[in-house]
């Protein structure tokens, strides 16, 4: 390797907040039953200062390994570190937050206490945590309501309560299990500008989400796991581009034939729309399709290029990852 190359690969690695390498878990469902594998070589890596989201279908280990990184549970094989530290030590804690996906405040106190209370928890001194809680209720929104009691919150009053205790001993990475879960559009909203801030300080974000549209909004890069297994890693602009990308042509005036040869030429998808129809090719055959179209008498009413959405990449993960591991249960009681 280059030493430009060395160079490179040595900042990246340096630059690395979060890296997974070979995680399995192995659960045993009970007593005498065969261990039930939940992940199966999962391995990522999350770089400083970006958002990672980190998405799958239900049971597809995504709570597993953020047990596995918060120091809940132990893997089975392989490892995984934090700042460089392994996620079994204890004392880099003090650099994370972590936001769960249900966090419990004890509901007669306000904003404020609640606040300092992990303020004292977190060592913070008596005289840094009064500006310190001022701030960050200023940060997510909720100046206005330190005083009031937890109880009369609504869901994404209580979410930004909790990325506040987050924060509040400045961690640079911080760790989010569905922040916008249960919140309304305005609500998904404030969460979302809130992340975003966190990134513009130079923070590390790993957001577990089911919520696709946030992750395309704000994620920098997106891990996405299936039946315990990494189907795609990387940045989401790549995982969108895509080659297989295709178009609706919309046609009128056609013979009555043309849509029927159109279909077995093309494999394409027609649908009717009155005396127009609607045909969905990929690029490659658009230029073709328009050719034999209007070599036939018919007229082009629009050229539409779908776009990409990571909806579709995600769906399409899913799928393949179903269809490669139908039996890898089966195989492992097999072989225990």
């Amino acid at each position: 390797m280059k030493r430009g190359g060395q160079e490179g690969a040595m900042r990246e690695l340096a630059n690395e907040r979060i890296k997974v390498e070979g995680l399995v878990k192995d659960f045993r469902p009970g007593l005498g039953l065969r261990s039930r594998r939940v992940l199966n070589e999962v391995s990522f890596s999350v770089r400083e200062g970006e958002i990672y989201g980190f998405v799958g279908p239900n049971g597809a280990g995504k709570t597993t390994t953020l047990k596995i990184l918060m120091g809940l549970i132990r893997p089975t094989a392989g490892q995984a570190t934090i700042l460089g530290h392994p996620v079994s030590e204890s004392r880099f804690r003090q650099e994370v937050g972590f936001l769960p996906e249900n966090p419990y405040f004890y509901s007669f106190l306000t904003a404020r206490e609640i606040l300092d209370f992990y303020a004292r928890l977190s060592g913070i001194s008596a005289a840094d945590r009064k500006p310190k809680i001022a701030a960050l209720l200023r940060d997510v929104g909720l100046e206005h309501a330190a005083d009031a009691r937890l109880k009369t919150f609504s869901k994404g009053m209580l979410q930004r309560v909790g990325i506040a205790q987050a924060l509040i001993h400045d961690p640079s990475v911080v760790f989010l299990d569905e922040p916008m879960s249960g919140l309304d559009p305005i609500g998904r909203k404030e969460i979302r500008d809130i992340i975003l801030k966190l990134r513009a300080d130079g923070r590390t974000v790993f957001m577990n989400t089911h919520i696709l549209t946030d992750v395309e909004m704000i994620c920098d890069r997106v891990a996405i796991i299936v039946k315990g297994h990494i189907r795609y890693e990387g940045p989401i602009a790549d995982l969108l581009r895509g080659d297989d990308m295709d178009s609706d042509v919309v046609l009128t005036r056609l013979p009555s034939d043309l849509g029927i040869r159109l279909q077995e030429r093309y494999g394409s998808r027609v649908k009717g729309m009155g005396e127009r129809i609607e045909v969905r090719v990929p690029d490659k055959d658009v230029n073709s399709l328009l050719t034999a179209s209007l070599g036939a008498g018919a007229e082009v009413v629009s050229v539409t290029r779908n776009r990409h959405s990571l909806e579709h990449a995600f769906l399409s993960a899913v799928r393949e990852g179903t269809a490669s591991y139908p039996n890898e249960q089966k195989e492992m009681e097999k072989n225990p």
